[in-house]
């Protein structure tokens, strides 16, 4: 056996709507088709691939010590997504990976979990961080 990819995350939100909207309107990704399971929630893929599971909840779950640091995503278009972060007023700071030279856009997500997002070293952009707007 040998594990080859990234299946998905799973994430429990007490912010549905506003976490879809994030994962769709901010990263591109689609909603898609999900299983009807008994509680709210929904499916955001990439391509084929349902990679983002959200869960709905009452109450946002207590995350005093998160056991999930990140979740990553690879991708190209480096200048238009940032351009899309400033647009949306999402907050972002860029390291770049020693030795291999990735450009990490790191992000968090409505309900503050961290995520990047990954660029081939030739993806040119800006690559001064970005403090987001006051809400």
């Amino acid at each position: 056996m040998a594990i080859k990819q990234l299946d998905h995350v799973n994430l429990r939100t007490a912010n549905l709507a506003r976490m879809t909207a994030f994962y769709r309107d901010v990263l591109g990704f689609a909603e898609g088709p999900r299983p009807p399971f008994e509680f709210g929630g929904a499916w955001l893929y990439c391509g084929d691939q349902a990679a983002v599971h959200l869960v709905e909840v009452k109450e946002q779950p207590d995350t005093r010590e998160p056991q999930l640091e990140h979740f990553a995503f690879q991708a190209e278009g480096m200048a238009e997504f940032l351009a899309k972060l400033r647009e949306a007023a999402v907050a972002y700071e860029i390291r770049i990976v020693p030795g291999f030279e990735i450009r990490q856009v790191n992000i968090f997500d409505p309900d503050g979990n961290h995520l990047h997002i990954d660029f081939q070293p030739g993806d040119e952009a800006n690559l001064t961080n970005y403090p987001g707007e006051a809400a």
